[in-house]
């Protein structure tokens, strides 16, 4: 049995590999999480994917680790993907990934 994946997902993921795959993409990282994991911005030339992905529906702007000039940047391409209805903003009450992966640890397989 695969495991879950959040709504809207399978979508991001195709569309973050049709902006990168075959690419030479430059990785900044901004950040360590709490699991020692790096938090990175993605560049393709002067794109920054990131935020591409939250301006088109396809990302939340995560606000823990939006420190810095750009963070308003973030929440401005987040408040205008809602707006407009974009990707994962379709949904009527979308999920936080942060919160769907607390409920996959609780065992509660829809993230609820």
């Amino acid at each position: 049995m695969s495991k879950p994946g959040q709504p809207y997902g399978e979508e991001a993921y195709r569309a973050l590999e049709g902006k990168v795959l075959g690419k030479r993409v430059k990785v900044l990282i901004v950040d360590v999480d709490q699991y020692k994991r790096p938090v990175t911005v993605v560049y393709l030339d002067s794109r920054d994917i990131n935020r591409e992905m939250v301006r088109e529906g396809y990302a939340w702007a995560y606000r823990e680790y939006l420190k810095g000039p750009y963070a308003s940047e973030y929440i401005d391409a987040e408040n205008d993907a809602r707006s407009k209805k974009l990707g994962l903003w379709k949904q009527a009450n979308p999920l936080p990934p942060w919160e769907f992966r607390k409920g996959l640890r609780k065992g509660d397989h829809d993230g609820r």
